[in-house]
């Protein structure tokens, strides 16, 4: 059984750099075969990982539609089996875990054939692993477009600001108004105060989302960032790792972590 999950959010939030802790952590704790899925347009999540990027789906959608405007797709080959060697082509393999860029959105035209092909490609993929990690983009509407998965745990993450638990709320009553199963919901606060300020206490009960946990500030993902460093390296004993480690215990059950641990790489 595959468990997946997806991390939201508005952008500027550290939605990207908590999935890449996230990851980190259950290869650390070797929860078993891992799939990250970068389904932001910009296409950094293989930066975090330290992993490198050769192409996306969005790139290859591009190219099958251009191929088959100029009466150039290969002859004697399905669009499905084409598509399908293609995502696989991109898929990048490492140590702990593999990685699948969605790349660029929609331009202008007809997708609907091609996106949903490639929803199926995704998915058959997906459905491989233990754990899935999706880095959405800035929204919600995606989770109903980039892949058919049902989705196991929605961490919304948000800035210590009213508005952005503005914005998480929201976020949450999207998910009813879309065409996209979520299991649970849970919040995280990044780069917010302790103890949280009054005002901050109330806007995040007021979200109806349990907090899990709060990232703190940490100066080394600013070292990191500047020089492009991989935030996967940063040490096991920095603030923010501690902080990623305890929200993945307070998830442990939702995660499935403790089934998971013990198995190994595969």
């Amino acid at each position: 059984m595959t468990i997946t999950v997806a991390v939201a959010g508005k952008g500027g939030t550290g939605k990207t750099t908590l999935t890449a802790l996230l990851i980190q952590q259950a290869i650390d704790e070797k929860w078993g075969s891992i799939l990250a899925i970068d389904a932001d347009p910009s296409s950094n999540l293989n930066q975090t990982l330290g992993l490198p990027l050769d192409g996306t789906v969005g790139d290859i959608r591009e190219d099958a539609l251009d191929q088959v405007k100029a009466g150039s797709f290969p002859p004697g080959t399905s669009k499905q089996d084409y598509l399908d060697y293609q995502v696989n082509q991109c898929l990048v393999e490492a140590d702990g875990v593999d990685l699948l860029a969605m790349g660029r959105p929609e331009g202008p035209g007809c997708y609907c054939a091609a996106n949903n092909m490639l929803r199926i490609i995704v998915d058959r993929i997906a459905g491989g692993y233990d754990y899935v990690f999706i880095d959405n983009e800035a929204g919600m509407e995606h989770l109903s477009r980039r892949t058919t998965r049902d989705v196991d745990l929605l961490l919304l993450v948000t800035d210590p600001s009213v508005r952005g638990l503005t914005a998480a709320k929201r976020m949450k009553e999207l998910v009813h108004e879309l065409d996209t199963k979520v299991r649970h919901m849970a919040l995280v606060l990044n780069m917010a105060p302790d103890p949280l300020p009054a005002e901050l206490q109330k806007a995040v009960e007021e979200t109806g989302v349990p907090l899990v946990g709060v990232l703190p500030r940490d100066p080394l993902v600013a070292e990191y960032d500047a020089v492009g460093r991989p935030l996967v390296q940063l040490p096991r004993d920095s603030a923010i790792r501690k902080a990623v480690a305890n929200i993945v215990a307070a998830l442990a059950d939702l995660l499935q972590v403790r089934a998971a641990v013990g198995r190994g790489d595969r």
